[in-house]
């Protein structure tokens, strides 16, 4: 048994089948009713040690022993009738979970109660064996009698206390795979206040108690002695300080370990872990903490996700741009760079291979060209069909943007010969003054650059197919980069592009 209660109790971290789980808690159960009858008849016994009679009533060894022997005999059947009571009572809960199924919202609250069910069983049982036990002493004596039945209720405090702190512990595996499915529509089982004034009842309520009825015995009765009401105040006291020690250590454990749960967490949270889940394993408010930080994180891990996605179709800067302040249509005049890059022959291509092949060739592709352009601080800002165009300086400022595209330029046209067999593409790239920003409708729209700058680099890119690097940009830019950077370029002359009034100087990489 005891192993079973050491398997339920440490199968935290992995999920134990619900089987195993029954007969773990079965055991875990029936170590906790032991346990807790064992601690209130320990009471009970000294109690009665210093309040059954002595030699001044007639047969007082044949009344401690008729006591004595019809506790024991009333523990025996209690025992046996709060099992069979309370394993009828899980019945329901036992079929769920050996079928390892969710459980609807009936066993979930019958899962959730059972260490209420324990508490009102334990303390039926014990308020009966008060009643008993009063009932034959008052035929010996009527102060003797009032003094066993008040022994016998606070060893049924004790007892049912005691019950309900260790079954709730014990059985939080069960309530963790019950809460599975959520938390119920309302109250389950008690919460934090009503365990600390379990604790405070047992390790303080009860033995201050029983201090003042037997003052108010002690009043009444002048035959008191001194030494008798200090032997009793001495039991009570050690009662309170062992008794209240373990309920009190129970509650603040069962108090603790949620709470726990929940500030690691938060801690993992906020460290930028968020694949966090905390096992609700309580059905009171602090069950409804833990589910409430697990909603939390899930909002937050579907919010970064969003983000994620959101960067990757608009890019990280504006994405970033758009958290921090908003969106809304309308644009501003930005001094851009802008890199367009086109298949060659994407029609030929698209009619000699099967669809398959020209997709894999098609991410191929793109992927050179994404990873190429955000090394460079530039950003996609769409793909169109076999083409993509890129932005440098929009939506936030680029320091030496020029020396930047140019060199992503050359560096894609070289990676794409190297990596991507059986497809060329054409580069090009201009730079100058265009609008960029949210442009669409209020419930659609794209951050986009519109102008004379990606116009020129769509017809650049056209040129640039029919030069041997693929390579072709406005000479402007060649002029304002780096030194390094120009001495890769050298100048071609200039061309006339379709619906440009103005020849545009052009330059090409260097040979070699």
């Amino acid at each position: 048994m005891g192993g079973q209660v050491i398997s339920l109790l440490t199968q935290r971290g992995r999920r134990l089948s619900g089987r195993a789980l029954v007969h773990a808690s079965r055991a875990a159960l029936v170590l906790v009713l032991f346990v807790a009858n064992a601690i209130g008849a320990l009471v009970v016994f000294a109690l009665l040690a210093l309040v059954l009679p002595g030699t001044d009533l007639e047969d007082a060894s044949t009344i401690r022993l008729l006591n004595g022997v019809l506790a024991a005999i009333y523990l025996l059947v209690a025992l046996i009738l709060g099992l069979v009571i309370g394993l009828a009572y899980a019945r329901p809960m036992v079929r769920w979970l050996q079928a390892d199924r969710e459980p609807d919202e009936t066993e979930q609250l019958r899962a959730l109660r059972a260490p209420l069910v324990v508490l009102g069983l334990e303390a039926a049982l014990w308020i009966v064996a008060a009643a008993l036990f009063g009932g034959l002493n008052v035929i010996f004596d009527g102060k003797l009698a009032l003094r066993v039945a008040i022994a016998v209720l606070l060893g049924g405090v004790t007892t049912s206390a005691v019950s309900y702190l260790l079954s709730e512990y014990v059985l939080r595996p069960v309530a963790a795979r019950a809460l599975s499915i959520g938390p119920p529509s309302r109250a389950a089982a008690p919460g934090v206040s009503v365990k600390l004034a379990l604790s405070w009842a047992l390790g303080t309520a009860a033995p201050v108690l029983g201090l003042v009825l037997i003052g108010i015995a002690a009043l009444v009765d002048e035959d008191a002695s001194a030494h008798d009401l200090a032997l009793t105040m001495l039991s009570l006291g050690s009662v309170a300080i062992i008794v209240g020690l373990l309920a009190t250590a129970v509650a603040i454990r069962s108090v603790s370990g949620p709470v726990r749960s929940v500030r690691n967490a938060l801690r993992e949270v906020e460290g930028g872990e968020l694949e966090v889940e905390v096992r609700v394993d309580d059905g009171s408010e602090l069950g409804r903490l833990q589910a409430g930080v697990n909603r939390m994180v899930r909002g937050l891990r579907e919010r970064e996700e969003l983000r994620d996605l959101f960067g990757r179709h608009v890019g990280e800067d504006v994405a970033r741009a758009a958290l921090e302040r908003g969106v809304e249509l309308g644009g501003e005049l930005r001094d851009v760079a802008v890199l367009f890059v086109d298949v060659v022959g994407s029609t030929t291509l698209a009619a000699e291979k099967p669809p398959e092949e020209v997709v894999e060739l098609l991410n191929a592709f793109f992927g050179v060209v994404v990873e190429v352009v955000d090394e460079h601080g530039g950003w996609i800002n769409k793909f169109e069909g076999d083409a993509a165009l890129a932005i440098f300086g929009a939506p936030t400022p680029l320091e030496d943007r020029d020396t930047r595209i140019l060199t992503a330029a050359r560096v894609i046209a070289e990676r794409l010969r190297e990596e991507v067999s059986g497809l060329e593409a054409g580069v090009g790239v201009s730079a100058g003054e265009a609008v960029a920003g949210n442009i669409g409708a209020t419930a659609r729209f794209e951050y986009t650059v519109i102008g004379d700058p990606v116009n020129e680099a769509a017809r650049l890119t056209e040129i640039a197919k029919e030069k041997p690097g693929r390579v072709v940009a406005a000479a402007r830019l060649f002029e304002r980069a780096s030194e390094e950077e120009r001495g890769r370029w050298e100048a071609c002359g200039s061309v006339e592009l379709r619906g440009r009034p103005e020849p545009t100087d052009i330059a090409v990489p260097a040979a070699g």
